[in-house]
């Protein structure tokens, strides 16, 4: 079975309440694919209000955090229960902006990916390197630790989308080329093989975030490993609409 083609995108700490609402509702009103999941993802005060105005079937909403302890005393943190009560269906759990600057480590991040799909949300599990890393021929290395950590805490990867993010091009403009992330996707995929066996590793989607936007998704068309994509600030504007057709 083919995997379903992934667009994700993610808001990060951008938006108010008029902004969102119309993203929102550029999304309902566009021809969007009935083959192609889209998920956005607000900031966490927003989370009810994007629901609230989101009419298209195809799109759902994603936290970009959450935390891996019931609602409890645990101030700032976001709940996985809260995030299923105002109907978002997925969570962002790894990003490098909260891997780098809040320090959350590979553990932390599988705890929290476990916590969430028990507790049944998706996981949009994010990886990547620095650019040292890759410039240190690192990159597999990394990635694959940072996918290991997760396999220590969860058997069952049905839930989960990997997002391989190489650090270097998050916000820069930069991107890989798409023979380069193709082979970086292959290679995760290689490894999911031998940590999560063949079946699993053939329906996990793989998608590539890193400064994609409406002028270079199409040159990802073809690559065989790579399912989909997470968008950053290109979510927050009209070619939006236009990467999640790139496919089509």
């Amino acid at each position: 079975m083919a995997r379903t083609f992934f667009v994700g995108g993610n808001f990060k700490m951008n938006g108010l309440k008029e902004s969102i609402k119309a993203i929102v509702e550029q999304l309902n009103a566009a021809e969007l694919p009935s083959n192609v999941e889209v998920v956005i993802a607000p900031p966490a005060l927003y989370l009810d209000w994007a629901q609230t105005h989101l009419k298209q079937a195809t799109v759902e909403i994603a936290a970009q955090n959450s935390f891996d302890k019931n609602t409890g005393a645990y101030t700032g943190e976001v709940a996985v229960e809260q995030i299923k009560d105002v109907g978002a269906k997925w969570v962002i759990l790894g990003h490098s902006e909260r891997r780098t600057i809040l320090n959350e480590t590979d553990e932390f991040v599988a705890s929290k990916t476990k916590f969430a799909l028990d507790n049944g949300l998706g996981v949009i599990l994010c990886i990547g390197e620095l650019l040292e890393e890759r410039d240190a021929g690192k990159t597999i290395e990394v990635v694959n630790r940072q996918i290991d950590a997760v396999v220590e805490k969860v058997k069952d990867w049905s839930n989960i989308v990997i997002a391989y993010e190489p650090v270097w091009a998050i916000g820069t403009g930069l991107a890989a080329t798409p023979e380069d992330a193709q082979a970086v996707h292959a290679a995760i995929r290689k490894h999911l093989v031998e940590v999560i066996g063949a079946e699993q590793a053939e329906n996990t989607r793989i998608i590539y975030g890193g400064s994609v936007n409406g002028k270079n998704a199409k040159s990802f068309n073809g690559a065989a490993d790579i399912d989909g994509f997470l968008v950053g600030g290109a979510s927050l504007k009209p070619e939006f609409v236009d990467i999640i057709n790139a496919r089509q």
